[in-house]
Formats: C-alpha cells, structure tokens, sequence
C-alpha cells in the first residue's frame, strides 16, 4: 500500500471490475472482492460497538487492536499471496476469549442477540464476522487462502460473543436467554 489516492473516485470500477493490491483487476462481484469487502464491514460493526457508551476501557483497546488486524486481513485477501495475519494473532484472541469467558457462569441455553445497546452491537458485529469466515472459506475453495486467515475470523466471532456476554452484564441489562419451551405453552 506504496500511495495513498489524492482522489476518493478513479472512475476504473465503473465496468463492475476492481483493482487488487498486486495490480491486477477482478470482478466487484468475485469471491475474494465478497471476502475482504465483508471482513470491511465487520471492521465497521466493530467500530459502530465502540462508539457505544459504556463499553470498558479494556474492551476499547482489544477491539481496537483488532479494528488494526481486520484491516492486515483485508489487505491478505486482497493481495493474492499476501500473509499479514499470524498464528500467534489467532492465539492472542484465544487467550483474550479465555480470559473473559472464565469470569462468565456456564451457558445452559441459547442467547438471544439483544441485553443493552453495546452487547446488541456486539452480537450484530459477531454475526458479520461470521459471513466473512464463510465467504473467506468460500474463496478458499477457489484460490489459496491461508489458514491463519480464516482460523482468524473464526476465533474472532467466538470472541464477541463473549464480548456481548460480558458488555451485557455491564449494562445491567443482563442476557436474554431463548426461551425454547414458550412453543410448548402456547395454545
């Protein structure tokens, strides 16, 4: 990423094709444009959950440092052969994920995504997070993807859903569990 655009429109894209970091052009539409614009969105979810009020100093920092590495794994995806993440980025999340999950009481059902503004947020960043695993897992099946990069996303869901738990609990709002057995009353 040598040069920075003086211009925001270039009028290139205007045949559906888009430029990729080693110079060569792709279909808006092909699946690692779908891979990297989604692992965008979710950078931009995760930043939607920060802006929330209430969410912990620690927090803040951890997700902004992940903020950071979703945009290393958007220039993997779209640089063909490009490595930015690492295996020990996949450990760092799961040492965080086990840190914050240890303070949680074991879960006995379903949670619904909801319990105070930034859980919510959390929860929709969560979800976004795994269409990127699965659209990241769909190139994958077509071109070489590394395993860092998908064990990545994979973790990072994991993450804010614990993340949700914990924001959830701070609010006071506390978790929303599924109901399972509300089908069984009704008439």
């Amino acid at each position: 990423m040598g040069h920075r655009l003086s211009r925001i429109y270039t009028r290139t894209g205007d045949d559906g094709t888009t430029g990729l970091g080693d110079g060569s052009r792709t279909g808006k539409d092909s699946a690692r444009v779908s891979a990297y614009g989604t692992v965008d969105e979710a950078n931009s979810a995760i930043g939607v959950v920060l802006a929330a009020p209430g969410v912990a100093n620690d927090i803040q920092a951890l997700l902004t440092t992940v903020q950071h590495q979703l945009f290393d794994l958007g220039g993997e995806l779209c640089i063909p052969g490009h490595a930015a993440i690492t295996a020990a980025d996949v450990d760092a999340l799961e040492r965080q994920l086990d840190g914050y999950n240890e303070h949680l009481p074991p879960l006995k059902d379903f949670i619904l995504p909801a319990g105070g503004e930034a859980a919510a947020r959390c929860h929709l960043a969560r979800t976004i997070v795994r269409r990127a695993e699965r659209e990241t897992v769909a190139l994958s099946r077509l071109e070489p993807v590394r395993p860092e990069a998908i064990g990545y996303l994979n973790r990072l869901s994991d993450l804010l859903f614990v993340l949700a738990r914990v924001l959830a609990r701070a609010d006071g709002a506390g978790e929303v569990l599924w109901d399972h057995r509300r089908r069984l009353a009704a008439p």
